[in-house]
C-alpha cells in the first residue's frame, strides 16, 4: 500500500468518526510520518469550521482546571468539545510531563470530549510544533470547539495568537506588580482575560488594573477604539481629540495609581506600553478606519476549582466568536491564516529540501565546522549554500 493509499484508508476512517483513527492521525502528524502530508491535504477542505480558543497564562494560574470546567460547560451547551494541552519537554530526558491528563479526569470520559497532550519539544511561542496541523485534524474530525492550552512559559506565548480565533489570558491575584505582570506581553493577545482564583485576596484590584490598563490603551486612539457602542449612544471621540483625549488619559492614570504603590516612571512606561499594544491589537483586528468602534476585552473573575464563573467565560467567548463574524472579521483571519500558512510551509519545505542537498554533497558539515571554529562567518555560511543548492 502506497503512502496516499494508506493516508486516503485512514482518513476515510477518520471523516466518519473513528476517534481511534483520529489518535493515529495526530501522531502521524506529531511525528512527522511520511503519511502526514497526504492525510493534511486530504483533510484541509473539511476544516474552518470550529471555534478555535487558545488558553494561556503563567504556569500555576489553574489553566488546566479551568479548561477541564469549561469543556464540561460547553457540552452541557451541546458543543462537542476537543483539548490540545501542550505540555513543556524535559531539557534532560527529552519527556513530556502530560500532567493535564491528571488534571482533566472529569471530563476525559465523555464521549463528546477528545483531549490530546503534545511536548513541546523545546520549542519556543507556548505551542507543539506540530500544534497547527493537530487542530486543523480535528477541526476536520467536526469539533465544535477546540480548546488550545499551551504550555505556560509566559511573555513568549505569542504563537497561540495567531492559531486561535479567540484568546483567553488567564491570570491570578498575587502575582507582584500587576503592572509589570501586563507589561510583560500579555495584553495585546488577550481577546478575554480571566482573573481565576479569584477567591484570593487581591483578586478586585488584580480585575481592576487589567480594566486601567486596557483603558488606557484603547482611550481616544484613531481606529484602535474597542470600546462597546451603548444603545442609541455615539462612538467613542476619535482621535487626535485633543484636550478631551489627552484628559481621559490622565484620569485613567489617576484611577490606575489610586492605591498610590506605582511611581509617575512606573505608570509613564505603562502609558507608553500600552501606546505600543493598543496599535498591534488594532493591526491584529483591522481596526484601522478611524472612529471604529471594535471588540473590548472583557475582564471575568473566576475559580475553576469550583466552576464559579466559568458559565460567564463561555458566554465571552461566544460573543467573541460572533463578534469576529459579524464584523467580517471570521472571513479576514481566514485569508490571513491562510496566507502564513502557505508562506510557512514554503520555507519548511525549502529550508529542509535545500539543507539536504548540501548535506548529501558534504558542504553542510564542511561550512557548520567552519562557523564553528570561527573561520566563516554563519551568514556567508548560509550564503553559500543557498547559492550552491536551492532550486537545484
Amino acid at each position: 500500500m502506497t503512502v496516499q493509499q494508506r493516508a486516503a484508508e485512514l482518513f476515510a476512517r477518520l471523516a466518519a468518526g473513528d476517534r481511534r483513527a483520529l489518535a493515529r492521525g495526530i501522531t502521524w502528524v506529531e511525528n512527522g510520518a511520511e503519511e502526514a502530508t497526504a492525510l493534511m491535504r486530504l483533510a484541509y477542505p473539511r476544516t474552518g469550521r470550529a471555534h478555535v480558543v487558545g488558553i494561556t497564562g503563567p504556569p500555576g494560574a489553574g489553566k488546566s482546571t479551568l479548561v477541564d470546567r469549561l469543556a464540561m460547560e460547553l457540552r452541557s451547551r451541546g458543543q462537542t468539545v476537543a483539548i490540545v494541552a501542550v505540555d513543556p519537554t524535559s531539557p534532560f530526558s527529552g519527556g513530556a510531563i502530560l500532567g493535564d491528563r491528571i488534571r482533566m479526569q472529569r471530563t476525559l470520559t465523555d464521549p463528546g470530549v477528545f483531549m490530546r497532550s503534545l511536548a513541546a519539544r523545546g520549542h519556543l511561542g507556548g505551542l507543539s510544533p506540530a500544534t497547527g496541523e493537530v487542530v486543523g485534524l480535528l477541526d476536520a474530525f467536526g469539533f465544535d470547539v477546540i480548546l488550545v492550552e499551551t504550555v505556560g512559559a509566559g511573555q513568549s506565548e505569542v504563537e497561540i495568537m495567531a492559531l486561535a480565533h479567540t484568546t483567553c489570558v488567564v491570570v491570578i491575584p498575587g502575582m507582584g506588580d500587576e503592572i509589570q505582570a501586563i507589561k510583560a506581553g500579555i495584553l495585546e493577545i488577550g481577546d478575554v482575560f480571566a482573573c481565576n482564583k479569584a477567591d484570593r485576596e487581591g483578586a478586585e484590584r488584580t480585575v481592576s488594573e487589567i480594566e486601567m490598563m486596557l483603558d488606557l490603551g484603547h482611550m481616544g486612539k484613531p481606529g484602535i477604539n474597542r470600546w462597546p457602542v451603548e444603545p442609541g449612544g455615539a462612538p467613542p471621540k476619535a482621535a487626535g481629540a485633543g484636550a478631551g483625549a489627552g484628559a481621559g488619559v490622565g484620569d485613567a492614570l489617576r484611577r490606575l495609581d489610586r492605591t498610590g504603590h506605582h511611581s509617575a516612571e512606573e505608570l509613564a512606561g505603562a502609558a507608553g506600553h500600552m501606546t505600543h499594544a493598543a496599535a498591534h491589537v488594532a493591526a491584529r483586528h483591522g481596526t484601522a478606519n478611524p472612529g471604529d468602534v471594535s471588540w473590548r476585552p472583557p475582564v471575568l473573575k473566576t475559580v475553576a476549582k469550583d466552576g464559579q464563573g466559568v458559565s460567564a467565560l463561555a458566554d465571552r467567548l461566544a460573543e467573541h466568536l460572533a463578534f469576529l463574524k459579524e464584523t467580517g472579521r471570521w472571513e479576514a483571519r481566514r485569508e490571513q491564516d491562510a496566507a502564513l500558512r502557505v508562506q510557512a510551509l514554503v520555507s519548511e519545505w525549502v529550508a529542509r529540501a535545500t539543507l539536504a542537498r548540501a548535506r548529501a554533497a558534504g558542504d553542510y558539515e564542511r561550512l557548520v565546522r567552519q562557523v564553528a571554529e570561527r573561520q566563516l562567518d554563519p551568514y556567508s555560511a548560509a550564503d553559500e549554500i543557498l547559492k550552491n543548492h536551492w532550486g537545484r
